[in-house]
């Protein structure tokens, strides 16, 4: 798809005028200003969803009305993910899940549904949301044993966009949780996920005995 020459015939003139301001070159700090200056528009939200393009679904995702986010809509916005590169698709989800999804009672309600869903993009979101409460520091969750015996169960076997969720909630389950951390290093060591893959520089690896051993020796150097 040529996200230069994609089709505006159908769309209003309002929803022309922010697709023209997008192209190739746009990063994802235009994207946020462009929502800045729109704020919320549900409406032109769903016309630049119509677009089909990468980067005009991402602004769309930012100004979207959470209150008319329902099962059915999600639903129809996953689906349409699927359109997408693995990469991108991931990124759409990620983005969804951290600026609407997180931002309702309905919505996270929703989320914590999609453990078992048999959308792969959808049990993404779950594990990442878990990762996420942890990581912000929020208050430690009491489904944190249940959540470990689901990694222990079905992280070697999912799909890979859903392992990097599940091994990224796992990590920060080790750091954060003492009493685990030792099954989270030893899930790291028998899954060997990550083992060895170089990640730029600053970043902690993903591969769990070092991710958590990192992660955890920060904290005590404060």
């Amino acid at each position: 798809m040529n996200e230069n020459n994609a089709t505006v015939e159908n769309l209003s003139s309002k929803a022309g005028n922010f697709l023209s301001q997008i192209n190739s070159n746009t990063k994802l700090g235009d994207v946020r200003k462009i929502a800045k200056e729109i704020k919320k528009d549900h409406q032109l939200a769903m016309e630049l969803w119509s677009s089909e393009r990468y980067l005009p679904r991402l602004l769309a995702i930012l100004i979207m009305d959470k209150k008319l986010l329902s099962e059915d809509v999600l639903e129809k916005l996953d689906s349409d993910m699927q359109t997408h590169t693995f990469d991108e698709r991931n990124n759409l989800m990620d983005w969804l899940m951290a600026n609407q999804l997180t931002k309702s009672k309905k919505t996270i309600a929703l989320m914590e549904s999609w453990k078992n869903s048999p959308s792969a993009l959808q049990r993404r979101a779950f594990w990442y949301y878990q990762a996420r409460l942890r990581w912000t520091g929020k208050t430690s969750p009491d489904n944190t044993a249940d959540l470990l015996s689901a990694l222990e169960a079905n992280m070697a076997q999912e799909e890979p966009e859903v392992q990097w969720a599940m091994n990224f909630t796992a990590g920060w389950i080790g750091v954060y949780d003492e009493k685990y951390r030792d099954r989270c290093i030893k899930l790291g060591e028998k899954t060997g996920l990550y083992k060895g893959k170089m990640v730029a520089k600053g970043c902690t690896p993903d591969y769990l005995p070092e991710f958590i051993t990192i992660e955890v020796n920060k904290r005590l150097d404060k």
